[in-house]
């Protein structure tokens, strides 16, 4: 992929970073509210103007002086992303005038050899440009905006194109798309930082760190692949502040644009009931499913420790077997996650690595089942060797299955020509995907079937459509 010119967008909290960077990306990638401090995580989009594109980082609120937990780890994010840039756009609020906070990040990026644009946000119209000439004092190029009703952003892009190609963006999509969904938590973020070896995400043991959906494209082996860090999606009873609820609203939104869902659970508390609410979330979007149970080294800590207690008198090792935990445990979630019987399970360490790269190779196998495509030859011959007997309730009548067909990839779906009037019972439907998936390996996906039933003649001898059905 070509790498394009780097803007990156910063200013202290509640400036309308974000706003900005929606607006020149055309897109609403970043949340904007009315709470500060919304943003933490870079953001990543692409915008485009009089020919020319470049990428544009959204970061997070900064307090200058503020070097620890959350607004420390935004401060270090701001500053990867301002190393790479070649343009540093800070926006200020034209209505609040210049603060104090404004002088020391506009002093802390000259420091870095990259001295600011400025964008005075929050000026609707020419009469109120006048609001900008007070913040010369913080740089020599300064820009009245509004980055809510667009005025002023033509003449700020003017500026941020110039010199650049006349080349739009050649940026190819990845190979594969991944969620990373999960409960506040569980380790998301650092899971994505380790399949990403750079800190892309913010790590802090505040649950809900991660409020915006964060990309991260990583190429690895010749492949591409788009990994979306989502924001924990909380039980709404305990969802309150208005951010938190649109970043489930885009956590499930993060879904559809994704090929798999990488469903992350900690395995030091086992899988609970919300874990099961959002693999359901995952299981009726249609997207291919990974269960990670992370955290496993605590797991297994917390067994190796349950075993000491249990040691019986005389016993000079404590008995702990940890292929009988793995075995045991993964009993456990196929148990809380019926539902998904097809997605593979793995069992890592986001915070030590440990497994970690295994996952790259499962993600290339579920999302190769995805996408396989079984020629219609191939699934009539399955057809033959299938007892369809064996799936009829004595009650029902026996199911012929003339004919069968694959309709479409993404996730695989099958047609069905069948002697039946109404649709299939679903457990005759679970049926034949059983028999399906032992012939044919479709790790990970779900797979949907369409009925074509059969035709019934009316009273007049004419007959009648046919009807579809998808299970």
């Amino acid at each position: 992929m070509i790498q394009l010119t780097s803007v990156v967008i910063v200013g202290r909290p509640n400036v309308g970073k974000s706003t900005l960077f929606n607006r020149l990306t055309g897109t609403r990638r970043s949340i904007v509210t009315n709470e500060p401090g919304i943003t933490r995580d870079r953001i990543y989009g692409t915008a485009h103007w009089d020919g020319r594109a470049f990428e544009v980082v959204d970061t997070g609120g900064i307090v200058a002086e503020e070097k620890a937990g959350i607004p420390g780890e935004i401060l270090r994010q701001a500053h990867r992303a301002i190393e790479k840039a070649a343009r540093v756009v800070q926006v200020v609020d034209g209505r609040a005038g210049p603060l104090p906070l404004d002088a020391e990040l506009a002093q802390l990026l000259r420091r870095t050899g990259k001295p600011p644009i400025i964008a005075v946000n929050k000026v609707d119209s020419s009469k109120q440009a006048e609001l900008a000439a007070a913040f010369y004092e913080l740089g020599d190029e300064v820009f009245p905006v509004s980055a809510e009703h667009g005025f002023g952003v033509d003449a700020l892009l003017d500026r941020l194109t110039e010199g650049l190609p006349q080349r739009e963006s050649q940026e190819t999509e990845p190979d594969i798309r991944i969620a990373i969904i999960g409960r506040p938590n569980v380790g998301k973020s650092t899971l994505l930082n380790q399949l990403a070896h750079e800190e892309r995400s913010i790590v802090s043991p505040e649950p809900g760190t991660t409020r915006d959906a964060v990309d991260t494209v990583v190429e690895r082996h010749g492949k591409s692949y788009r990994f979306l860090d989502t924001a924990g999606i909380r039980r709404k009873g305990k969802t309150n502040l208005v951010a938190e609820k649109l970043s489930v609203i885009m956590a499930r939104r993060q879904l559809e644009r994704a090929d798999i869902a990488m469903l992350i659970a900690d395995a030091s508390v086992g899988p609970t009931s919300q874990d099961a609410t959002i693999a359901g979330y995952a299981e009726q979007s249609g997207r291919s499913v990974i269960v990670v149970m992370n955290k496993w080294d605590l797991a297994v800590k917390a067994a190796q420790q349950k075993a000491e207690r249990e040691r019986k008198p005389g016993d000079t090792v404590a008995h702990f077997d940890p292929g009988h935990l793995l075995v045991d445990y993964e009993r456990i979630v196929r148990g809380k996650f019926k539902f998904l019987s097809y997605a593979p399970i793995v069992f890592v360490s986001a915070l030590t690595g440990e497994r970690v790269g295994k996952l790259y190779a499962l993600i290339d196998r579920v999302a190769e089942a995805r996408g396989r495509r079984i020629s219609t030859g191939e699934l009539n011959r399955w057809l033959k060797s299938v007892d369809l007997g064996r799936g009829t309730s004595p009650a029902s009548r026996k199911v012929k299955i003339y004919y069968v067909t694959q309709a479409t990839t993404a996730p695989p779906t099958f047609v069905l020509f069948t002697n039946q009037p109404r649709p299939l019972h679903f457990s005759y439907q679970r049926f034949l995907e059983n028999r399906l998936r032992a012939a044919f390996d479709f790790t990970g996906t779900p797979i949907h079937f369409t009925q074509r039933l059969k035709k019934r003649e009316s009273r007049t001898g004419e007959p009648r459509h046919p009807e579809r059905f998808r299970g």
